[in-house]
């Protein structure tokens, strides 16, 4: 089997996901190759585990230089003549199924559709182009029953199927609160929310810096920790009215996401849109209570291991943090059950042998055409 898997995030949850699932086939024994833009995260990782990568020069968002990232994805796709190729968001999504219009057996998973973060024309026009481009795909790959559904309701008729997320469950294991938070430079005592992602306008951290006093007032002790860089950080830092308290913390990028898991007594995923967030998922295989908005995939993966709330009810936001800052013993309790569900639902192993087999069910259908 020769794989391609394409990308341009080359950080966070979806460079995470396409390392996971190279290693995994490579240790299939398949022949593995990562295109990607040639710096940043997913590029050096993937080197370092042995995968091949060739570089794909290609922005985040479509614009002019959609057709010579088309071109170029196009040439190295003809180069490495794979069996499959899978593609990972929306922008590989776009230049991959047009440079490759079904010549090849073709994978796509969106990790968040499109046109659910989109608005007015913008959007109709990105559903209509899924709904175009599901000719050209033969699997889509949906990482929830959520995002399974958007797609159906926008009227893609590609085959689909779910594959939920997973993660490294003995990386993200249960661990000594104390001794993370001495690490990190955090007080041992103070009741301390998490909020750990990328800092931009989907993740919703200033939803989460809304609701922040309401906390404050009913625990004055009360620290928020919010872990991670973006482009919305430096003006959240400077705009937002309460990111300068003395009780929010901005430590900045993190390559040791599992120690503020440790260090917390609740997770918080304010997020506006989501496919299925790694976060809560990693959080939960630590042990911690999680509380987030009820966007995509949220309710799958948390169930009773905290509270999944309205979109945008800060009020309720607020509460449910405070509730799990102020009772450590609600708090464990629903860290214990996600431990569990992360064990038995949402291992790494889980997703990369569900998708192996789906892929190899797919080479197996276009060698009998």
């Amino acid at each position: 089997m020769k794989i391609v898997h394409v990308s341009q995030p080359v950080s966070a949850g979806v460079a995470v996901v396409v390392l996971e699932l190279a290693v995994a086939q490579r240790e299939r024994g398949w022949s593995v190759t990562v295109v990607c833009p040639p710096t940043g995260w997913l590029a050096a990782s993937a080197r370092r585990a042995g995968i091949e990568v060739r570089g794909w020069r290609a922005t985040r968002s479509p614009g002019l230089e959609m057709v010579v990232e088309t071109v170029r994805l196009h040439r190295i796709l003809a180069k490495l003549r794979p069996d499959v190729v899978h593609l990972h968001s929306s922008k590989a999504g776009l230049a991959g199924r047009i440079a490759l219009r079904g010549s090849r057996p073709t994978v796509f998973q969106p990790h968040l559709w499109s046109f659910e973060t989109a608005r007015g024309p913008l959007r109709r026009a990105s559903a209509a182009w899924e709904r175009f481009a599901s000719r050209w795909t033969d699997l889509v790959v949906c990482v929830s029953d959520d995002e399974l559904a958007a797609g159906q309701d926008a009227g893609i008729t590609a085959d689909a199927e779910v594959v939920c997320n997973g993660v490294d469950t003995a990386k993200f294991a249960p661990g000594d609160r104390a001794a993370a938070r001495r690490a990190l430079g955090l007080p041992e005592q103070a009741p301390i929310a998490v909020c750990l992602g990328r800092l931009a306008e989907l993740k919703g951290q200033d939803q989460l810096l809304s609701a922040w006093p309401e906390v404050l007032r009913r625990l004055p002790d009360a620290m928020l920790v919010l872990a991670g860089d973006g482009p919305m950080g430096d003006v959240w830092r400077e705009r937002h009215p309460v990111a300068a308290h003395s009780s929010v913390r901005w430590p900045g990028h993190t390559d040791d996401s599992a120690a503020f898991y440790t260090a917390a007594d609740v997770v918080v995923l304010p997020s506006r849109a989501e496919g299925m967030a790694l976060v809560p998922l990693e959080a939960m295989a630590c042990a911690r209570s999680v509380v987030a908005f009820d966007v995509g995939g949220m309710r799958q993966s948390i169930a009773d291991a905290g509270a999944v709330l309205p979109p945008g009810d800060l009020g309720l936001l607020a509460d449910a943090v405070a509730n799990r800052l102020a009772d450590p013993f609600l708090a464990r309790g629903e860290g214990r059950r996600g431990r569990r569900r992360a064990e038995l639902s949402f291992d790494r192993r889980r997703m990369t042998d569900q998708l192996a087999v789906l892929v190899d069910k797919l080479t197996l259908t276009e060698g009998t055409r």
